[in-house]
Formats: structure tokens, C-alpha cells, sequence
């Protein structure tokens, strides 16, 4: 039989309820990461590849990064391309609501497909290793004096770490308005900011900027989580005294005009990946916390999300 024929063949029968929905599931990814390479975005996008492809749940998974305007970009290039596409994924997360409520984009997140959220992740400051900062109360003494010395680096406007910054300022009675933040395009030129000594204090999740920590050249003055992280000693912005907790999630959507079957595929393919040995083991090595999400639960998720950070963001004078 020829191959065309016998693959119309299958999915005619599939249609039909003859075959589960994972036996023509798509096997070839194509995956957009709405970011330059080396940040927390590309991570999770790649680690989500390579567990995919450990649980066989994909033949392959191709990977495009489309930085700039906290995933924006990205996001109108891949709802632009991708239409009824049921092979395409999409890297997400709070930073991308960030951009979104910022940056009042043509292109909503809206258009796109919801699939899962795969991990929640606390942002760590950090300052160059040389850097006569001790911990966060320097940093705030610093502001208090003069909100425009501290120079913020960290991901778009509108990043958790963005916003982190502002909620600071807004505790100890600086203008959130005069607070120096200065923007990259993706976490590997926000660590070379750092490392170069560009910025005063740098932002963003602890996977990025681990290797950096244990090899002397940053040094964490504080996590945004409300407890200390496990088997990391350094200290929350609450222990210090400044009541400021925001965690970052990632997740992953499918292409805009996909059908419900060709969804529950794809989220099918994620469970499974999460399953994975590969993706057990980046967790633990990036000190992400599970935290899979899927179908309405996760929908609704999103929609809460979106609300709360709109608030966050308007109370800091960030909208």
C-alpha cells in the first residue's frame, strides 16, 4: 500500500473511533521559544524537548528563538505562522502577561491555545562578585538615597523581575516611577550586564544564574519566595524585611485554530514528557518547581493571572 494512502487510511479509521488519538499524534515539534538563547525560557523550552523526545512521546522537536518585548514578538510570529498547525508549540509564561499588559500588543495570547503549565520558579537577585553590596538592605538604602543609583537588569518590561523591583520600591516609599530598569532581550545578555559590572543588581530565575553563583562571579543577595528554597541558602526579600513574594511560571501553548482532539494531543504529549526521567532530573538541577497544569483548570489559571499581575503592575505604576 502506498505510504499517502495508508496514512489517509489511518486517519480516516482514527476519525472514525477506531484508533486512540496518540496513534497519529503528531511526531515531528516544531517549537517556538519567544526569547534569545541562554535564559529561562530557552531552558525550560529545550528541557521540555529532550524530555519529549526521553518519553517518545515525539520523533523530533525542532526549536526557534524570537526574542524581544517580554516574548511578544515571538508570540505575533508564532500566531502569524502557525494557524491550525497541530505540530506547533509555544514557550510561555507570567512574563510574557508581563509584556501583554505593558505593551497592549495587536496579537493577544488569547489567539493562541493553552496547553500546560509545567513549572513555577522564584526569582534571585544577584550582584557581580566584586560588588560592595551585601544583601538587599544595601540595595534599598541605596534607593532610598537615590532610586535612580540602583540600575536593575533583568528581562523585558513587565518581567517578574521588573515587577519585583517596582513592588520594592512601593514597600519602602520609593516611587516606583524612578526605579532604573534596564531591559534585555533574553537572559544571556542580562548576565553579561552583570558580569561586566553594567548594572547594579541583576534579576531573574535561579536556574540561570547557577552556574555563575557556584562559580564565584554573582553572589545572591535575596529570593523572592516566601520560605527559602531547598538546598539553596539564600535569603527571601521577607526574611530581610521587605514583604515582597512573586514566583514565575512557565508553560506551553499550541498554534491558534487547532481542533479539541488535535489539543488533548499535544497536552498528552506534555504529561508525558513530564513524566520523564529527563525532565525529573532538570528539575532538580534547576531547582524548578513541578507544577503541571492542563485543560480548563489551567485556562482559568491564566485568566486569574493575568488579573492579579494587572494589579500588581498598576499599584507599582508600571500601567
Amino acid at each position: 500500500m502506498r505510504r499517502d494512502t495508508f496514512l489517509k487510511s489511518l486517519l480516516a479509521t482514527a476519525a472514525a473511533g477506531g484508533l486512540p488519538l496518540s496513534a497519529f499524534a503528531a511526531t515531528n515539534l516544531k517549537m517556538m521559544i519567544p526569547a534569545n538563547p541562554g535564559g529561562g525560557w530557552d531552558g525550560t523550552g529545550r528541557a521540555l524537548g529532550k524530555a519529549i523526545l526521553d518519553a517518545k512521546a515525539a520523533d523530533t522537536v525542532q526549536y526557534e528563538n524570537k526574542g524581544g518585548a517580554a516574548g511578544v514578538i515571538g508570540l505575533a510570529q508564532f500566531v502569524n505562522s502557525a494557524k491550525g498547525d497541530p505540530n506547533a508549540l509555544m514557550m510561555t509564561g507570567a512574563v510574557m502577561l508581563g509584556g501583554i499588559i505593558t505593551g497592549k500588543p495587536q496579537v493577544s495570547l488569547e489567539a493562541a491555545t493553552p496547553i500546560a503549565r509545567l513549572t513555577s520558579e522564584y526569582n534571585v537577585f544577584v550582584v557581580p562578585a566584586e560588588s560592595p553590596i551585601k544583601n538587599m538592605k544595601d540595595v534599598v538604602a541605596m534607593m532610598q538615597k537615590d532610586p535612580g543609583s540602583v540600575k536593575w537588569g533583568g528581562g523585558s518590561r513587565g518581567s517578574t523581575e521588573h515587577i519585583c523591583a517596582s513592588m520594592l520600591a512601593t514597600k519602602v516609599n520609593v516611587d516606583p516611577k524612578k526605579v532604573n530598569y534596564v531591559a534585555f532581550r533574553g537572559g544571556g545578555e542580562a548576565t553579561a550586564a552583570i558580569l561586566g559590572n553594567n548594572v547594579t543588581v541583576g534579576g531573574s530565575g535561579w536556574s540561570e544564574f547557577a552556574e555563575y553563583i557556584k562559580a564565584g562571579k554573582m553572589r545572591p543577595i535575596g529570593v523572592t519566595s516566601e520560605k527559602r528554597l531547598p538546598g539553596i541558602d539564600v535569603p527571601t526579600l521577607k526574611e530581610q524585611g521587605f514583604d515582597v513574594v512573586l514566583g514565575n511560571w512557565r508553560g506551553v501553548y499550541g498554534a491558534p485554530g487547532i481542533t479539541p482532539e488535535q489539543r488533548k494531543a499535544l497536552t498528552e504529549i506534555i504529561v508525558k514528557a513530564s513524566k520523564s526521567k529527563s525532565w525529573e532530573a532538570d528539575l532538580k538541577a534547576n531547582a524548578w518547581t513541578p507544577a503541571l497544569l492542563t485543560g480548563k483548570e489551567f485556562d482559568e489559571f491564566v485568566d486569574r493571572d493575568f488579573s492579579q499581575l494587572r494589579g500588581i503592575m498598576h499599584l507599582a505604576g508600571m500601567v
